[in-house]
């Protein structure tokens, strides 16, 4: 038996409404059935409906997120549980709905003395230059990411009114993804997208990335990739087991470019393979961000 079994029904919340919920259920389905092979009750449910209704009758005591983008990742779902008084997995309000918006993250870690990114300056014209790293404010798992290289590619993306959009200088650079669990940095996991590009459909397409675990960089750097993410983790105050997705610039200074509050929790997601290598099941893994669910009152938020 698991110490997560000290909470009698576990709901696992997963589906929802945003342009991830097919991984979503992928990712809740995964972890249902690592939590039933640990022992614990569980009751799936995919909220498709009237949220509150459903986790209301559900008869819940604990609830193990799995919901990735909007209303999952951005603080919403985190304060219908606080409201409701059931403890939950990951990351509080706040944190959550830091992380989910990219620019203001970016301010936070900036002040807290990480490296991130460049900004370029964006109108309804593009880019002030290119090439551009274009992407949502405020979406998760490379929804919508596009690499600019001139003002024609720009015009053919035909996004409309840019104000819920940013531009980066791009990062040249190994592309390291380090997951922590509970505060503590996993070996991090060097991705290798076949299209050279880590967007969407390289995250989820089955052979479209290569990944390195570790990472294929010198031990000194991986260390700093180990520490950069325990820092950033601990100044957006994130809980659980949040993955912060990186570059290795030139000169082996970590380049932070956002953090995922919920990370994927499928056969090709970077967090089970990082916890793998650190000798961590996929249940235990499951059971141990499990076991750590809680309510904002009882974090202790350092924001």
């Amino acid at each position: 038996m698991s110490s997560a079994t000290t909470f009698q029904n576990v709901g696992v919340l997963m589906g929802g409404s945003s342009s991830e919920r097919e991984i979503s259920l992928r990712s809740g389905n995964a972890v249902s059935a690592a939590l039933k092979r640990s022992g614990v009750h569980v009751t799936e449910i995919d909220l498709n409906y009237r949220w509150p209704e459903q986790i209301n009758g559900s008869g819940i005591d604990a609830a193990f997120i799995t919901l990735h983008g909007t209303l999952g990742e951005d603080g919403a779902i985190q304060g219908l549980l606080e409201i409701m008084g059931i403890p939950y997995t990951g990351s509080g309000i706040t944190a959550s709905a830091l992380c989910m918006h990219k620019q203001l993250s970016k301010s936070v870690l900036e002040k807290a003395g990480i490296k991130t990114p460049v900004d370029i300056p964006l109108n309804s014209d593009g880019p002030l230059r290119y090439p551009a790293i274009v992407k949502p404010v405020s979406e998760g798992s490379s929804v919508g990411l596009h690499f600019i290289n001139n003002q024609k590619e720009w015009d053919a993306l035909d996004i409309g009114n840019p104000a819920g959009w940013m531009a980066e200088i791009p990062v040249k650079g190994p592309e390291i993804h380090t997951s922590t669990l509970n505060g503590k940095a996993l070996p991090p996991v060097e991705v290798v997208p076949k299209s050279g590009i880590y967007d969407f459909e390289s995250k989820y397409r089955l052979g479209a990335t290569e990944y390195f675990c570790p990472a294929r960089i010198p031990a000194e750097t991986l260390r700093l990739c180990m520490q950069r993410a325990e820092e950033a983790v601990e100044a957006t105050g994130c809980d659980g087991a949040p993955r912060i997705d990186m570059i290795v610039a030139d000169g082996g200074e970590p380049v932070i470019l956002e953090i995922n509050t919920i990370p994927g929790m499928t056969e090709t997601s970077l967090l089970p393979k990082a916890a793998a290598q650190a000798g961590i099941s996929f249940d235990e893994l499951c059971c141990r961000i499990l076991a750590a669910a809680t309510l904002d009152s009882n974090r202790g938020l350092s924001l």
